[in-house]
């Protein structure tokens, strides 16, 4: 049975869709311990607190045993690649920029039977992945890499990823495992109603932040799938009154119930962001219809029951996670090379 580590695993999006595909993840490694608990409760799988700069091929050996399969995945943090990067000098001095390097550095000492890597699509266009894709065709390995979109996978997001596929047993292809995509109303539709500031009596972690008076306004002014052109005068900032502000619009806005959301950001909580206001309730979305939107399980545990709940740090935690539905996609990618090469 061929066995999986987690590189950068967070609080476990990669590693649940994995799971539930029918691969064994036997540990995953991140730096933020604050991600430990969700990751070891949900997905029962050893959370090793470390640094990729400080990971040996030793750490991964002593979890992966005996088995000839051995399955190395990872998402490296995306920042220093994002479209949100405009300056080419922010991006090289990025302090994350060479952890690509990092996860190349250890599948050479690894050499694990495949790889999977996740990222943004702007990645392709850097040098770092071009010497990332050929430091694994050096090692021996067939790599395959496509954009895909979220929506596609039976999700309610516009997110499109990178994701890359590496094997040494030969031409490795991502399953045709499409799934008819979801509407808002599908995911989040039937959850109990809470106001802005408010936390639900059944489930913790549906709670959203607290609105201003002056931001209350705007919400109710604000139709679904609208913008801010929607509100009087009165209520726009000022950057929205001058030419150079009228062109963006991708704040302060209602999600619609009967299309899709736009990307989740790690600030999916705060209205003022992006387009994250509820369909129709005065309010950011909650915690856990952002989970629901990343296609976290309904009973996704991200916190123990006697920690509070830190709205700004779930929402960055669950908006930099590898959505489920998508590492469930790479799982079924890999079972199925895995069976070829069987039969």
């Amino acid at each position: 049975m061929a066995k999986v580590i987690d590189l950068f695993c967070g609080i476990g999006g990669l590693t649940s869709g994995l799971i539930q595909s029918g691969l064994e993840v036997v540990a995953g490694i991140d730096i933020d311990k604050k991600c430990e608990y969700a990751y070891s409760i949900n997905n029962k799988s050893k959370f090793i607190n470390k640094s990729i700069t400080n990971v040996t091929a030793s750490d991964l050996i002593e979890h992966y045993g005996d088995d000839p399969i051995r399955i190395l995945v990872g998402c490296a943090p995306c920042q220093p690649f994002s479209n949100h990067q405009k300056s080419k000098e922010k991006k090289l001095n990025h302090k994350d920029w060479g952890l690509l390097y990092e996860f190349l550095r250890v599948v050479k000492e690894v050499e694990p039977t495949i790889v999977s890597m996740e990222n943004v699509p702007t990645l392709i266009n850097e040098v770092v992945f071009k010497e990332f894709v050929e430091g694994l065709e050096k090692l021996g390995y067939n790599v395959n890499y496509k954009v895909h979109n979220t929506i596609n996978f039976g999700m309610a997001q516009r997110r499109k990823r990178l994701l890359l596929l590496a094997s040494k047993l030969g031409e490795i292809h991502f399953s045709n495992d499409y799934e008819e995509g979801k509407t808002l109303r599908d995911i989040i539709g039937d959850l109990p109603e809470i106001k802005a500031g408010e936390t639900c009596n059944s489930d913790r972690f549906h709670v959203s932040c607290n609105l201003t008076e002056l931001n209350l306004k705007r919400i109710r002014s604000s139709k679904q799938g609208g913008t801010w052109e929607d509100w009087e005068k009165e209520l726009l900032p000022d950057c929205y009154l001058k030419d150079s502000g009228s062109s963006y619009k991708s704040v302060y806005g209602r999600m619609e119930y009967d299309s899709i959301a736009p990307t989740l950001t790690t600030q999916f909580h705060s209205y003022g962001t992006g387009r994250f206001g509820h369909p129709t309730q005065d309010r950011a979305i909650s915690i856990r219809e952002g989970a629901l939107l990343q296609s976290f399980p309904k009973d996704y545990i991200f916190l123990p029951e006697n920690e509070k709940v830190q709205i700004s740090v779930l929402s960055r935690q669950i908006g930099n996670a590898v959505p489920p539905k998508l590492g469930m996609h790479i799982g079924k990618s890999i079972i199925e090379h895995l069976r070829n090469f069987k039969e």
